[in-house]
């Protein structure tokens, strides 16, 4: 009987402390709140969503504030610059890149990552810079490119942090958040200088595409995403 009890005290404080870490929240109940701040973020900034089925038939692209719901994953995308382009000769307006294909490649990424959601246990608030090496004022803030490699087998896409991450010391984890892959199988990155034509896209991503953390505590992100090609 001692053994039960001591047992069933243990279950109790485990649960409590699960309890305390989601100020008493299940997971169901956060991930409503995710989904409402997301639909939030997405009525405040005025923001077009179409099916998956529109977006194939605007050939893989989106307008202006138009993003494109991927279903499966929850993560909206909008395509604002798709790859560089010839800007003269015979293959001027084509695109220097294409579509990735399967093996691996370095990319190189400038990033913005930004609250949705009030997270008043997490100190954050909507619209907080949470994370960044894009349009940084101070240039002693991170000045390198966050840089992974991606490896591709069919419609299998992983990636890992490469080198000096700013992902990898924030989050402590060498994966690439799997909502950053979604958009390589659409854009054409090809190797730029040119911040105007590099690969660049903006998406909203839940928590179970996000970074280890967000996906810990269940909070969605705002990114601003370049893709350079490595070497």
């Amino acid at each position: 009987m001692k053994k039960i009890n001591f047992v069933f005290t243990i279950v109790c404080a485990l649960a409590f402390c699960l309890q305390s870490c989601n100020n008493g929240k299940t997971y169901a109940e956060m991930k409503e709140e995710e989904a409402d701040a997301i639909n939030a973020w997405i009525s405040r900034n005025n923001i077009n969503v179409i099916s998956e089925k529109d977006f194939y038939a605007q050939d893989t692209m989106t307008t202006e504030n138009q993003y494109v719901l991927f279903e499966e994953s929850g993560v909206y995308m909008n395509i604002i610059q798709k790859g560089p382009k010839y800007t003269e000769g015979e293959h001027a307006g084509e695109y220097k890149g294409k579509v990735l294909g399967d093996g691996s490649q370095e990319i190189l990424s400038r990033f913005v990552e930004v609250a949705m959601q009030e997270r008043s246990d997490l100190g954050m608030a909507v619209g907080d810079t949470l994370l960044a090496n894009m349009g940084v004022l101070n240039p002693d803030y991170y000045i390198y490119d966050e840089e992974f490699k991606v490896t591709i087998d069919g419609t299998s896409y992983s990636a890992t942090f490469q080198g000096r991450s700013l992902m990898y010391n924030q989050y402590g984890s060498t994966a690439v958040p799997t909502g950053w892959l979604i958009p390589l199988k659409y854009v054409k990155p090809f190797r730029t200088t040119s911040s105007e034509q590099v690969t660049r896209v903006r998406l909203i991503v839940p928590h179970g595409q996000g970074s280890s953390t967000a996906s810990k505590y269940v909070y969605p992100c705002f990114y601003e995403l370049t893709y350079n090609l490595g070497k």
